[in-house]
């Protein structure tokens, strides 16, 4: 490596930070290819063109990590702090998974590193006490959702809303059309999303099929598919139903990696919350969305510390429930067919909630999540850009409206 090639370093401890950091390393290395772009990730940053350091986040964990946990990432941690003192990043690029990255953070910014913050620590959502020990690990948060950035940014941290991966491309309908061609027909049309998590669907997937179950009794020409991630999941999902002695109806069929194709097809769709729902708004389709909690833990932990009114991503991005949102959820699956209904049966619900949709995803509209992150990133690497954002998603001013 030649000394004149700036070192930006990303680190990514989840797939889903796989996800956000890929399509950004893409960007620079297509915008700044004089960048040295090194990373703590997983296999789609190492396409996008990283050069990776280590691969992490193949088993990524939800909530409290267990012992063996712990001791791994200390020792990531060390090692982390071993490269950084040999080869000091000067930009370091931290994805999501606050509780991860900030020990990162703390080692790259005394090692003189800028840190830009990939993806926005939701402190508006539940440890608002959390800011200091933000505002001293960063020099820039990098949102995704529309309100993060005034929120930031009102606390004394740098902060600009890119917009959100998921609304860098428009949904290619001709496409979609073509691939669910040949899924059944039928009315009304339901999708069921569990979830890509095996906690998320242990607990939630059950209570979607018993809904359904309840919804193809009283519509006899329904129809319905499982949006599923990837075909491993069939048995699990085919297992939990027989453990809850819930029937697998001939008219529920299932599919893999084609949640866009699913959303494209289905006339409602019964989801586990999560990011899809942002997908699911952004072909404006009627949801209810679910998230089993254990009562127990919410009612000694969870109640106290989250601080928001909705937890759902289109309740929180439109500041107002125009979904109905059942999380958390400690009932059985009535509730949810019931709101499915009021969807199924009412047309003009039902267009009002897709009304509602298409207003929160204009609010996604002219952005360009991974060009716009790309570009601030570049300027506090002391970067030029050297191609333009894609010609339908015109890159915002980012780094004027970025740093300052």
């Amino acid at each position: 490596m030649s000394q004149d090639r700036p070192i930006i370093l990303f680190t990514a401890f989840e797939p889903s930070g796989d996800d956000h950091a890929s399509a950004v390393i893409e960007s620079l290395r297509r915008s700044c290819p004089e960048a040295d772009i090194r990373a703590w990730g997983g296999p789609k940053m190492a396409a996008a063109g990283a050069d990776l350091i280590a691969r992490t986040g193949d088993d990524a964990v939800m909530g409290m990590p267990g012992l063996a946990k712990i001791r791994e990432h200390k020792r990531i941690n060390a090692d982390i702090a071993r490269w950084v003192a040999e080869h000091r990043p000067v930009v370091h690029v931290p994805v999501d998974s606050p509780a991860a990255n900030f020990p990162v953070c703390a080692i790259t910014k005394k090692a003189g590193a800028k840190v830009v913050h990939l993806v926005a620590p939701q402190l508006w959502a539940w440890g608002p006490w959390r800011i200091n020990k933000l505002r001293r690990l960063t020099d820039h948060v990098l949102c995704l959702l529309p309100f993060e950035e005034e929120w930031f940014r009102q606390r004394g941290v740098r902060a600009t809303f890119i917009g959100h991966p998921l609304f860098d491309h428009a949904p290619d309908t001709e496409t979609l059309d073509e691939a669910i061609r040949g899924w059944p027909s039928g009315h009304p049309r339901v999708a069921l999303m569990p979830g890509s998590r095996p906690a998320e669907m242990r607990a939630n997937f059950t209570l979607l099929l018993a809904a359904y179950n309840r919804l193809a009794r009283e519509h006899p020409g329904m129809k319905g598919v499982v949006a599923a991630t990837r075909p491993e999941v069939e048995p699990v999902l085919r297992r939990l139903a027989a453990d809850a002695h819930l029937e697998w109806p001939e008219s529920l069929s299932i599919r893999f990696g084609s949640t866009d194709a699913a959303i494209r097809w289905c006339e409602l769709a019964l989801v586990v919350s999560g990011t899809v729902t942002l997908q699911i708004a952004r072909q404006h389709r009627p949801m209810v969305i679910v998230y089993k909690s254990n009562r127990l833990l919410w009612s000694l932990v969870a109640r106290w510390v989250i601080r928001t009114p909705f937890f759902t991503l289109p309740n929180l991005v439109a500041g107002r429930e125009i979904v109905p949102e059942l999380v958390p959820h400690f009932g059985g699956a009535d509730p949810i067919a019931d709101r499915a209904v009021a969807l199924l049966e009412n047309p003009d619900t039902a267009a009002a909630q897709r009304r509602e949709l298409s207003v929160i995803a204009d609010k996604f509209r002219g952005h360009h999540a991974a060009t716009e992150a790309a570009a601030v990133i570049a300027e506090y690497a002391g970067l030029s850009m050297v191609e333009a954002a894609p010609a339908d998603h015109p890159q915002a001013d980012a780094a004027g409206r970025g740093v300052p």
